[in-house]
């Protein structure tokens, strides 16, 4: 034991072993005697399940992957003598049998130094430990000394070696790797919402689901009252992340994409890109409110209740101010709906009083819960169905052109109406931008449950009404914003994140850019920026840390050598250790796949899990956003680009596409190269 390799390794032992005890603890409870009835029980049984879930050792994650040592007792700074300790940081707290800390959860305060200590800034630390793992078996350590002052700042190789370690399977956690900007972004307040412009592999997306992970551990009781929900552009992208949260402990977390959250209607058909830039439109928000409040109707008879021998009359033009307050309110229109028949029922108690009754609550429920005074509320203010509304907005051209009168045009009316109507809500073939009109005409009658924390990733390519469809998914709580200008690839991609941010109901959101990268190697970051110039002018040019290089090749060859030149690439790539990505225009998809299984290389979609059986992933270029791979071969960036409805949104999916890689990228092309990249 006097070699401190050996003397961490029985730590790391020790406290696998106290992981275990805890889990067991949890497994023997018995609740048989302390619930009152099934109810509860099956509550109890639930989160007794979930905690034994988040107690696993997961063998090939490290337990702990990091030590500080202080200089002084935490809390005990200025006191003379006081003993520093020592705390290892990981993943989860676990403690011995006497409760005592064996390890430290990453997010708890004492762990912050551990990613923000400087030399420059030590925060009473006086020693940094990080270690190495090798297949979950603690292999190596590196110290740094933070008392040195004068000391350069020192590259740490562990951490290096983590961030290029090889991408097999779903997308890991970097609680390990967490920067000190990084980590600013991840401990943000919960009152707040953040949003996070950050280039390939800056980490942002990594740093988004930290950030719940963080907020869970610091506000559990009030998000597991209010829930939180991460939201990624497609289902592809979710498989891919679904890991990182329950690898940190946190199995309550909702995962979702947009279309998932607005899925009233079945989607089946699509629009134009004209059309789906004018349905996503902010506008069409005002045109819905007109369209759901177009039903109310001023009444021209009085109200008359019969209760007994007496009649109670009520004048129209009494209930027409009842009506008309209520839409000055600009309420909910089936709260406001619900409101007419007591506000009705409260005029007739008046009369009641006046005439010397003495009614009470139980009178006036009768009262809005009459037949005559129903009928009114039927006629004055009908029910609205969302999905029937909207239909109604898209087939009829005159319904359409009364309440888009001076908001669309007539060339953006007819872009948007359906060329042949359907005949009812089931049969209609709805485009994903009709089933956000839907969502928002929804919300207009009754309002949508808010959550308390929502992570938006690839939040720039979302249309303005699909950011307003998210946005009420936290108007009681906060958000945190996750995406990049520069790779905006629908043709209605935010320019700006203000103007976002208004869309999305978050206007005062702090906006933060991580500009340096830990994934993309350096030639490869610096080759793809060249497109920044053309498709985000202005937005910063992304750095690499990455000390090596990477392998960078492009290779030009004749149109009838391009399949077999693809392939060798592959070949070549599976050579070596990790994940390869075949990216490819979505046209080039299909005769890709014929050449991989002709030459009998196994390959898989996005979203499958790669192995060591199979590394290789034919990626369609529209589904390569957010996802990475150790080795890239990029066929045909040409066809990329020509494979969009314009050029800025081909190059911005290029720049995606250029984007993937960790440690190589080979381009492979025969025609010639977009003249943006020189």
């Amino acid at each position: 034991m006097n070699d401190p390799l050996e003397r961490e390794r029985a730590h790391l032992s020790s406290s696998r072993s106290a992981l275990r005890a805890m889990r067991a603890d949890v497994e023997s409870l018995d609740i048989k005697d302390v619930t009152a009835n099934w109810v509860n029980a099956a509550v109890l049984q639930s989160q007794i399940e979930d905690r034994i879930t988040a107690l696993a050792d997961l063998a090939h994650t490290p337990l702990f992957f990091g030590r500080l040592d202080y200089l002084h007792a935490p809390g005990a700074e200025q006191a003379e003598g006081a003993e520093g300790e020592q705390f290892y940081i990981g993943r989860r707290h676990v403690h011995d049998a006497d409760g005592d800390p064996m390890v430290i959860d990453w997010r708890a305060p004492v762990s912050q130094p551990f990613y923000r200590a400087s030399k420059k800034q030590p925060m009473d630390v006086r020693l940094r430990r990080r270690f190495g793992y090798t297949g979950g078996e603690l292999t190596a350590y590196e110290d740094e000394d933070l008392t040195d002052a004068a000391g350069d700042e020192q590259a740490s190789r562990l951490l290096q070696s983590e961030i290029e370690r090889p991408r097999v399977g779903p997308m890991r956690d970097i609680v390990a790797t967490i920067q000190p900007e990084q980590d600013e972004i991840v401990r943000a307040g919960i009152g707040g919402s953040v949003c996070v412009q950050g280039a390939p592999g800056t980490g942002k997306t990594a740093v988004g689901l930290h950030r719940v992970a963080y907020l869970l551990y610091a506000h559990r009781e009030r998000l597991a009252r209010t829930g939180t929900l991460v939201i990624g552009p497609n289902r592809s992208f979710l498989q891919y992340i679904e890991q990182v949260l329950p690898a940190l402990g946190e199995l309550n977390v909702a995962q979702a994409t947009v279309d998932d959250l607005v899925a009233h209607v079945e989607v089946r058909g699509t629009d134009t890109a004209a059309a789906a830039r004018i349905k996503g439109d902010a506008r069409m928000a005002e045109v819905l409110r007109r369209a759901v409040r177009s039903g109310v109707t001023m009444p021209v008879e009085p109200v008359v209740v019969v209760r007994g021998s007496r009649r109670w009359r009520v004048p129209a033009y009494e209930v027409e101010e009842m009506a008309r307050e209520l839409l000055s309110r600009d309420i909910r229109y089936g709260a406001a709906r619900e409101a007419l028949p007591r506000r009705i029922a409260h005029a007739v108690l008046v009369r009641m009083e006046e005439a010397g009754e003495a009614p009470d609550d139980r009178v006036q429920d009768a009262v809005a819960r009459n037949a005559a005074v129903k009928a009114a509320v039927k006629t004055i203010w009908p029910q609205v169905d969302p999905a029937k509304l909207v239909l109604r907005l898209l087939s009829e051209a005159e319904f359409l052109a009364e309440h888009a009168e001076g908001i669309l045009d007539a060339e953006e009316q007819a872009e948007i109406l359906w060329a042949k109507p359907a005949r009812g809500v089931k049969s209609a073939k709805w485009s994903a931008a009709d089933a956000v009109l839907v969502d928002e005409a929804a919300d207009l009658v009754a309002r949508t449950p808010s959550l308390g924390h929502v992570v938006l990733d690839e939040a720039q390519d979302l249309s303005p009404m699909q950011y307003r469809a998210v946005g009420r998914r936290c108007t009681t709580g906060s958000a945190t914003i996750l995406g990049d200008l520069a790779q905006g690839t629908t043709p209605w991609a935010t320019s700006s994140w203000p103007e976002a941010l208004t869309h999305l109901g978050k206007p005062e959101a702090t906006v933060e850019e991580l500009t340096m990268g830990f994934r993309v190697p350096r030639e490869v970051i610096a080759y793809a920026s060249r497109l920044l110039p053309t498709i985000a002018p202005g937005l910063a040019e992304a750095t690499s840390v990455r000390e090596a290089a990477g392998d960078f090749a492009v290779r030009a060859v004749e149109p009838s050598e391009l399949d077999a030149a693809v392939l060798a690439a592959c070949v070549s790539a599976l050579t070596k250790e990790g994940s390869i990505g075949l990216i490819a225009a979505d046209a080039r998809i299909a005769a890709l796949a014929d050449v991989l299984t002709a030459a009998g290389l196994p390959f898989l979609s996005p979203g499958e899990e790669t192995s060591a059986d199979a590394r290789l992933t034919l990626v369609p270029a529209t589904l390569a956003k957010g996802l990475e791979y150790d080795y890239v071969v990029l066929d045909e960036p040409s066809a990329v680009v020509s494979g969009e409805p314009d050029e800025r949104t081909g190059l911005r999916r290029l720049y995606v596409a250029l984007t993937r890689a960790v440690s190589g990228l080979t381009v492979v092309h025969a025609m010639p190269l977009p003249e943006q990249l020189g």
